[in-house]
């Protein structure tokens, strides 16, 4: 194992954001797909709010925070058909895992009327 990392955030706040900032705060931090998904939800906020945090379980991970080694957009947090979460790298997060041996990163989602949290382990192989 390379790391573990958690986060929960308050679904308001991400809510609040997409308000303030619109396009921009989306653009920003969830990939084209992520807004595609989220935006297809009933409760898009819920959805947002949970890859939001899923970002922040996966920096936490890897040990870098977001910035130069890992940036909101190098992630991306696709479904599989089973309907299980799953991390797709890209960019810098890419590099950064390949460097350091980083061969897979469990990921889980949740949420409820207020919050949203997931977890990241960071696999070597």
């Amino acid at each position: 194992m390379f790391g573990i990392g958690i986060d929960v955030v308050e679904v308001d706040r991400i809510e609040s954001s997409m308000a303030e900032f619109g396009d921009r705060f989306a653009e920003k931090v969830f990939t084209e797909g992520e807004r595609s998904y989220c935006d297809s939800q009933r409760k898009s906020g819920l959805h947002y709010a949970a890859r939001f945090a899923a970002k922040e379980a996966i920096s936490k991970a890897f040990g870098t925070g977001i910035g130069k080694d890992l940036g909101w957009l190098d992630m991306e947090i696709v479904r599989k058909e089973s309907g299980e979460p799953q991390l797709v790298l890209s960019g810098a997060g890419k590099a950064f895992a390949e460097e350091n041996g980083i061969v897979e990163v469990k990921i889980s989602l949740t949420h409820a009327r207020h919050y949203a949290a997931a977890n990241a382990v960071a696999m070597v192989g």
